[in-house]
């Protein structure tokens, strides 16, 4: 697997999404970062139908899915077309987001493995600030002090990896739970 420690990132856009998807590639090459773009490049033709949103949101979702990749980034103009592509591919975590909070909380929180982006909304700086947040965090990391954030997190992780709808709807539509850890909103501490 091409992993964010070893700097390797694969990334797709559709055409509304390509300018920041061009700024951002741009911004993480500067820092070392190998990048695989799966989507709209600079010699793609705008007639070509495989370029869609959902199709790069698929083509993306199923390298995470293969273990190809540990994360990526995706672009579209909303961030939410491609991101729900993205989604239906096993194993992909898809957030969109619009800041940096949200980028940290969306991988920090939620274990988000595929980060969408949109361009109608996110300006190109804004996107390289959250692309740094989004590939310099992980799952828990800035909580250390909250009792229990990392392991009710993984665990919601867990349970939605192990999600199995049938087995759900024969279930009454009630979640068996794989464990639980007591979580309260707590604050940081000074």
């Amino acid at each position: 697997m091409k992993t964010v420690k070893d700097k390797y990132l694969v990334v797709g856009a559709d055409f509304a999404g390509y300018p920041l998807k061009e700024a951002v590639v741009a911004h993480l090459k500067e820092k070392g970062w190998k990048i695989t773009d799966l989507g709209v490049t600079a010699d793609s033709d705008p007639d070509d139908t495989e370029n869609m949103f959902h199709r790069v949101g698929l083509r993306v979702g199923a390298q995470i899915s293969e273990g190809n990749f540990e994360r990526a980034l995706l672009f579209c103009g909303t961030g939410m077309g491609i991101h729900i592509a993205a989604s239906k591919c096993p194993h992909v975590h898809a957030g969109v987001v619009e800041s940096v909070p949200a980028a940290l909380r969306a991988i920090t929180g939620n274990g988000v493995n595929v980060l969408a982006m949109g361009a109608f909304y996110v300006a190109p700086a804004m996107g390289c600030d959250i692309a740094d947040a989004y590939l310099g965090a992980e799952l828990g990391s800035g909580y250390e002090w909250w009792k229990n954030f990392y392991e009710f997190h993984k665990l919601a992780i867990d349970e939605l990896e192990a999600f199995d709808y049938e087995e759900y709807k024969k279930n009454g539509f009630k979640m068996e739970h794989l464990a639980d850890f007591p979580l309260k909103l707590e604050k940081k501490p000074e």
